[in-house]
């Protein structure tokens, strides 16, 4: 009797909301950058790609850093460069739109996420210096 093997996602009940979030951005970002141009896929598409992976990058170090402040300002940035990046790509055609509703979307979602992280630091910080 074979088995066939499991399509499942890992357990990721560990991992913080806003890094779930990030890796689904992720996967749905190397699905929509597969459809762009030959031309841009090493230009455009490798910029977005690695935007991506710092924005990872940024919630796995703010997460263990013990004063986040600046790193969350570094998250914000690279947030808004991504954006900057996925409607510059929808405005030259690279992406329809229904891809970049979809993309934008997921975008909004990490960045209340973060907006929400930077406020309740921006307090913690403020009862620290009672």
């Amino acid at each position: 009797m074979s088995r066939s093997p499991r399509t499942t996602r890992p357990d990721r009940t560990g991992d913080l909301l806003i890094r779930q979030k990030v890796e689904g951005l992720i996967e749905y970002g190397h699905a929509a950058l597969r459809q762009f141009p030959k031309s841009e896929r090493h230009v455009l598409a490798a910029e977005i790609r690695r935007s991506m992976w710092s924005l990872l990058r940024l919630v796995v170090v703010c997460n263990k850093r013990y004063h986040k402040k600046t790193t969350l300002q570094d998250l914000d940035a690279e947030l808004d460069l991504l954006r900057c990046q996925i409607r510059l790509s929808m405005r030259l055609g690279y992406l329809d739109l229904r891809r970049y509703e979809h993309w934008a979307r997921l975008l909004d979602e990490v960045g209340r996420m973060v907006g929400g992280w930077i406020k309740s630091a921006k307090g913690s910080d403020a009862k620290a210096d009672r």
